[in-house]
């Protein structure tokens, strides 16, 4: 009695084995191209650009506001405010503050990018230029109210 019952269990296996199997094939690609290496970076070169502002941020402002850390996640985070993704700012901010930056410093921060006006949110290199700029110099003037109506009259279909 046991016997058919082990027979019919090995012939199930089998059988899931072949259905599943083809499956796994299908996501490779025949031609397959040995992975590219990879060439190492020159020392003291960041690849990803992110140097500059950093080094940038570290000779305008003193202090821990100044850590690549601190300019990174609260450049992130003042944007994000901005862009009314709170969720994802408080996350940011919970790390910022792990990672010891004053808090302060985003307040005026985000204070500066208000205070500068509307920008298009098309306009990405734009905005994370204010950005920057405000975390380097939260004490920026605002933006005079002649720029912000030149910035309004360049937008096809205003008034």
């Amino acid at each position: 009695m046991a016997r058919p019952v082990v027979r019919h269990l090995a012939s199930l296996a089998c059988a899931a084995l072949v259905a599943v199997l083809p499956a796994a094939t299908f996501g490779q690609n025949g031609d397959q191209k040995p992975a590219e290496q990879a060439k190492p970076a020159e020392p003291g070169k960041e690849t990803t650009g992110r140097g500059d502002d950093t080094a940038e941020a570290n000779r305008a402002l003193s202090g821990p506001a100044a850590r690549s850390e601190c300019v990174w996640l609260g450049e992130r985070a003042v944007g994000l405010m901005w862009r009314d993704d709170l969720d994802t700012a408080f996350r940011h901010l919970d790390l910022y503050d792990r990672f010891g930056c004053p808090g302060d410093h985003i307040q005026f921060s985000f204070r500066c990018v208000v205070r500068q006006g509307n920008i298009d949110p098309k306009a990405i290199e734009t905005f994370n230029a204010r950005v920057h700029s405000c975390w380097q110099n939260p004490a920026l003037p605002p933006a005079a109210p002649a720029a912000a109506a030149a910035e309004k009259s360049d937008k096809p279909g205003t008034k």
